[in-house]
């Protein structure tokens, strides 16, 4: 499996942005996908995920200005982000799982796009 983020860039604080991630390869073995962030010196923290039913889960931080979804026709994950704070600026990761009730875990992760937002 392929992960490919894209839509990253700099927004005022109060903006918007959708972030896209298209997978390809064994798309089919695709459970539960998520979007991970990284701000400089700070740990990853997962921000948002979706099962293949389409459940939804959202970090406290973002919860009523983020949503994410995925459209199983285009093999692509979103994450819709509005209301943007400086504290959003982060490099944001897509990752999948193939077995995330089991493991826990993301098996794949894409390289990141990178989001900045200025006060």
């Amino acid at each position: 499996v392929q992960l490919v983020e894209s839509g990253g860039g700099l927004v005022q604080a109060g903006g918007s942005l959708r972030l896209s991630c298209a997978a390809s390869g064994s798309i089919l073995s695709i459970d539960r996908m998520g979007w991970y962030r990284q701000a400089p010196g700070k740990e990853r923290e997962l921000v948002a995920a979706i099962s293949s039913g389409g459940s939804t889960y959202f970090a406290d931080s973002v919860k009523g200005r983020f949503t994410c979804s995925r459209d199983n026709a285009k093999n692509t994950l979103y994450l819709q982000m509005n209301s943007l704070k400086p504290e959003d600026t982060a490099m944001y990761y897509c990752a999948a799982s193939i077995n995330y009730d089991a493991t826990g875990e993301y098996d794949y992760w894409g390289q990141g796009t990178r989001v900045t937002v200025s006060s």
